[in-house]
């Protein structure tokens, strides 16, 4: 689930033509280097080059031709990479033979020295020796981890801005939850890694990590002497590409740049913040960090809240800055939005380390019968109604199936204080309660439908058709938005106000089933609809509830609207001797950082689904262009370290795939027998055409889906 934007800046449009501008520039740089390494150690070795392009000319389709003594330089049509045409060499086994035969020299009439029948033009790639051979096919791939760290090099030697390795929320029930990872704790070290630490480089290490030995992780917590070590064991779900720990990357307590709040949220009604915006206090309690802050708006979700801000001030004269102008905002709570259904409460699933549940001894596939004597009434609210009593201790019964028979357990247990929201923000995410520490499933059972509720008053229908009311014992099997219908006067006054994003909840189809039980995720979602949104259930017997959300009394959402700026910092390399380290510690990891890939593919830990093709590559290089030229540049030297090592795999058609016959030839002195050669030219040809095909089908299915 994530926020798109309504509308789009007309100032922004420049800058997204130069963005489009740089990365067709990049790209084609990583392309044009890779050939021309090809090409340079061509030359060299006195092969005839013909062609020399960026993109294919297919069917003679080109955008640009020039001939320059042997050589035709041009841009194809077709932008998928580039090529060079040596004399005796053809990547299409169709044409290998006919190919053969043109590199071979002709019988020149009156000539007193006649070819030999067969003998090869000397200038043909197919005459040269063996490590000639090796020289040309390898070069390209050396150029490119040339190129790699020279990009590399010069990033670092700019300065890179990038996010800083730490924790700003937890996901209920992940791997880093279950270890107490907490909001504002920072990544010092992982693993064995020994480069500057960014929040990418986590993700990297958790898809890649090994799965039966987990991840390392040294921590640095607010409030600890010194640092302690974690180890965390990835988890790869149903329906992930990758293995995940579920941690959010950090932020710090500054809004971010246009646009900084949401719509219809008590932080746009106030209309007073501006982008660079710092809250240093909340009701004059000091903020230092953006956990600080959220642990505020959690303690007092229900209370109208006094922000004290710093806003910058443009001074022009660097050397003495302008202090920064300070004011108070007052930020109304924000009320939970509610359907009016009581859904079932589902077993335990996950129990927190040293927890007051954990030390209780409870355990996933527990099933919470009653708190204090009473049973949970709304296992949505449970969280909410137990937070703020730290020090209280409950009496928690639970049923635990054991040896095919079913017990009753009563613990008593103390709670503890957690100040920050535990919220169901991703698919199958299950309810946290903080004070226990334990996470537990919400079943799309309804038990029971609030009177006067949007539930109660909800249109039932079955095939267009009223169809009675929602009841105790409905199930829902699928959920969706209808978005409010706005008339172009309405839009535009929404849209006017540039520092205003107006968050739409994920627009595809919320499914249900025992092993998604998504009823948390979508509650979430309703959280950030705008006003008048609709929510249609679909129900197992085949009817439709449509219903419109309404603001809870006595239950508010911790998040006001603000948005605030990721925690960042800048790696730079103090001198050249520095940035040269950095940026062969870059382009050696992305090159490794390959291999691992591919072998986590192959084992199944990744799945094929995460690959991406031309698309993709385009989309990625385009936010990195946006977040500055140095950060293109970084994402250059992991395409160049990517384009090196899967042009040198050893399949036929690639760079590595001609490398193993010349190896082959090599070895036993003669050719590698020509029908052979073609047959597995053939076969590397189907699966390279295969896995394009798919890897388009990946873009165009991400391209449409987020349309």
């Amino acid at each position: 689930m994530g926020l798109s934007l309504i509308a789009m800046s007309l100032s922004d449009v420049f800058g997204l033509l130069v963005v489009i501008v740089e990365v067709a520039i990049a790209l084609g740089t990583v392309i044009f280097v890779h050939e021309l390494g090809h090409f340079a150690v061509a030359k060299w070795c006195g092969v005839k080059c013909e062609k020399f392009y960026l993109g294919f000319d297919i069917y003679g389709l080109k955008l640009f031709k020039r001939q320059w003594g042997e050589t035709e330089y041009g841009i194809g049509i077709l932008p998928l990479g580039g090529y060079v045409k040596m004399l005796g060499q053809d990547d299409n086994p169709g044409k290998a033979a006919e190919e053969r035969e043109r590199s071979q020299l002709k019988p020149e009439e009156g000539a007193e020295n006649q070819a030999a029948e067969g003998e090869l033009d000397p200038r043909s790639y197919l005459a040269k020796s063996v490590p000639q051979r090796m020289a040309i096919i390898s070069a390209g791939v050396i150029m490119n981890v040339i190129f790699a760290f020279i990009f590399a090099v010069i990033a670092f030697g700019l300065g890179v801005p990038e996010t800083v390795c730490g924790v700003s929320a937890l996901m209920p029930g992940e791997p880093a939850w279950q270890a107490d990872l907490q909001p504002g704790d920072r990544v010092l070290a992982i693993d064995d890694y020994d480069g500057p630490l960014r929040f990418r480089d986590l993700m990297s290490a958790v898809a890649l990590g090994d799965m039966n030995e987990g991840v390392d992780f040294l921590i640095e917590r607010e409030g600890v002497e010194k640092p302690f070590l974690v180890n965390i064991k990835p988890d790869i779900q149903d329906g992930r590409l990758v293995p995940m720990i579920g941690v959010a990357s950090p932020h710090v307590p500054t809004l971010k740049s246009n646009p900084m709040v949401l719509g219809a949220t008590p932080a746009a009604e106030t209309g007073k913040f501006e982008p660079g915006d710092k809250i240093v206090a909340v009701n004059d309690t000091p903020v230092d960090s953006y956990a600080d802050l959220v642990a505020q708006l959690t303690r007092h979700a229900d209370e109208s809240l006094s922000f004290s801000v710093e806003r910058p001030v443009e001074s022009d004269d660097d050397a003495q800055p302008q202090p920064p102008e300070k004011f108070e905002v007052t930020v109304e709570p924000r009320p939970m939005r509610t359907l009016g259904l009581v859904m079932t409460m589902g077993e335990i699933t996950a129990v927190q380390v040293k927890s007051p549940a954990a030390e209780a001894g409870l355990r996933a596939g527990d099933m919470i019968e009653t708190i204090d004597g009473e049973p949970v009434r709304d296992p949505m609210r449970l969280p909410e109604q137990l937070h703020g009593r730290e020090g209280e201790t409950v009496e928690v019964v639970v049923a635990r199936k054991q040896n095919g028979k079913t017990e009753t357990i009563t613990k008593e247990i103390t709670l503890r204080n957690r100040p920050w929201p535990e919220e169901s923000s991703v698919p199958a995410s299950p309810v946290a309660v903080p004070s226990l520490g334990l996470t537990y499933k919400v079943l799309a059972t309804v038990r029971e439908v609030v009177p006067d509720s949007p539930a109660a008053q909800a249109k039932v229908e079955k095939e267009g058709k009223a169809s009675g009311s929602l009841s105790a014992g409905d199930e829902v099997v699928a959920a969706y938005f209808e978005a409010p219908e706005l008339s172009q006067s309405e839009r535009e006054e929404r849209d006017a106000d540039e520092r205003v994003v107006w968050a739409t909840p994920t627009d595809e189809t919320i499914e249900f089933s025992s092993k998604e039980p998504n009823w948390p995720f979508l509650m979430t979602a309703v959280q950030i609809a705008p006003p008048g949104t609709k929510v249609v259930l679909e129900l197992a017997d085949g009817r439709t509830a449509t219903l419109t959300p309404a603001a809870a009394e006595d239950w508010f959402y911790w998040n006001r609207g603000l948005r605030f700026a990721a925690d960042e910092t800048i790696i730079q390399a103090s001198n050249f001797s520095e940035a040269v380290s950095l940026g062969w510690t870059e382009t050696r990891d992305a090159l490794l950082m390959v291999y691992k890939f591919l072998g986590r593919l192959g084992s199944g830990q990744v799945s094929p689904m995460a690959l991406g093709g031309p698309l993709t590559i385009a989309q990625a290089a385009g936010s990195e262009a946006g977040a500055g030229i140095s950060r293109l540049l970084l994402f250059l030297t992991m395409l160049s370290a990517n384009l090196a090592v899967i042009n040198f795999l050893p399949i036929p058609l690639l760079d590595g795939g001609h490398m193993v016959f010349l190896i082959l030839e090599g070895i036993m002195r003669r050719p590698v027998s020509e029908k052979v050669v073609i047959a597995f030219h053939y076969v590397g040809f189907v699966f390279i055409i295969s896995l394009m095909m798919f890897v388009f089908g990946l873009d165009f299915s991400r391209l449409f889906g987020a349309m």
